[in-house]
């Protein structure tokens, strides 16, 4: 029997696999992956992401670890964050998978400190999307997070103890007495009133005169990334302590799907920060995707969210960032600069990005 020559059995070989997909044609010529985009200058975030999903990591994985960066490092987010009325630091978190549509998350979350892992575990070992409060806490520690632990921290003590002797100014409630000063409150059926503001209601052409003055540049505590692996697969996830001096229950935008975040592998990502308690009405980051799933780039997707959300709250405060499959980049805001922060092929570095309103 006469002996094949090595490159007869290459071709012979070459023959017997499947063909490639289109996708995957692309993705074996493509150097545009990895890319991990976060919103604010979360520099050692990212790069943490970046580090794992650069060693070959996925992008679940990699955000799970950036994330976690940013919530071990305090920049602004995990233990020792913004405190709520009774002086306690909660978590809320949230992980998105894009390529299955698996979401974790939790909210209102004592005691435990990694809230992107808790609601990591939660997407891996149950078929739950969002578990709150004490359950968090008791299910993550279950499946072995440290705790229970104290979440405040020295800095955090200060900022309530202030706030108590600002006579609790501002703060998240409305419409009831005492109106300016700690409380407890009850429902006042007179003149509306917020945060101690005597103001007038009006819904003419459908917009809402009035607003908390409590989000603003200097209280942005949300981390909200999105990770393309070397696969081009994308995930997204956030971490956040809420709004400070929030009402003690509150859950913000953080541990909603479609709100503070959104992922879908035929189109891509989107991360947002800024006043939960008006985002998730609108869900911008689903409305990001879906719009970019319908042609629109990046740039448009992200003004036309924003656009949705301030035709209703003029004051509204907050931006969102969008990436699509295939890398590209924009965010948009409303009521602050903002910036985001990002890390591709084509950069030595984590580089950020200024948006302006």
């Amino acid at each position: 029997m006469a002996r094949s020559d090595p490159l007869t059995l290459v071709c012979t070989l070459l023959l017997l696999l499947p063909p490639l997909t289109v996708a995957e044609a692309e993705l074996v010529r493509s150097d545009k992956f990895p890319v991990v985009v976060s919103t604010w200058p979360f520099l050692e975030a990212v790069r943490a992401a970046w580090r794992a999903v650069d060693n070959g990591s996925s992008a679940v994985e990699a955000v799970v670890e950036g994330c976690s960066a940013c919530e071990e490092l305090r920049c602004d987010v995990g233990p020792g964050g913004s405190p709520n009325e009774n002086g306690e630091t909660m978590i809320d978190a949230l992980v998105m998978d894009g390529v299955t549509m698996e979401v974790g998350a939790v909210a209102a979350m004592r005691y435990v400190k990694d809230g992107i892992r808790a609601a990591n575990l939660v997407m891996k070992y149950s078929q739950h999307t969002l578990l709150a409060g004490e359950g968090a806490s008791a299910f993550a520690i279950s499946m072995g997070l440290p705790g229970p632990m104290n979440l405040s921290s020295p800095e955090s003590v200060k900022k309530w103890s202030d706030w108590k002797e600002n006579r609790c100014q501002p703060n998240f409630r409305k419409n009831v007495v005492p109106d300016n000063d700690c409380g407890p409150y009850k429902p006042n059926n007179g003149a509306m009133t917020v945060s101690g503001e005597k103001r007038t209601e009006s819904c003419e052409m459908g917009k809402i005169e009035y607003r908390p003055p409590l989000v603003g540049p200097h209280n942005h505590d949300t981390i909200s990334m999105a990770v393309i692996d070397k696969m081009g697969h994308i995930a997204v996830g956030t971490s956040t302590n809420g709004a400070t001096f929030k009402i003690p229950g509150r859950v913000g935008d953080g541990p909603i799907v479609g709100s503070s975040a959104y992922a879908d592998d035929e189109v891509g990502g989107c991360g947002a920060t800024g006043d939960g308690d008006t985002m998730m009405r609108f869900l911008p980051c689903y409305q990001v995707v879906e719009s970019m799933r319908q042609g629109m780039k990046p740039e448009e997707a992200a003004k036309d969210a924003i656009s949705r959300i301030t035709r209703k709250f003029t004051d509204f405060v907050g931006a969102v960032v969008a990436v699509d499959k295939n890398g590209s980049h924009a965010g948009a805001c409303h009521g602050w600069t903002f910036q985001y922060s990002v890390q591709n092929p084509d950069m030595d570095d984590v580089q950020v990005f200024t948006v302006l309103p």
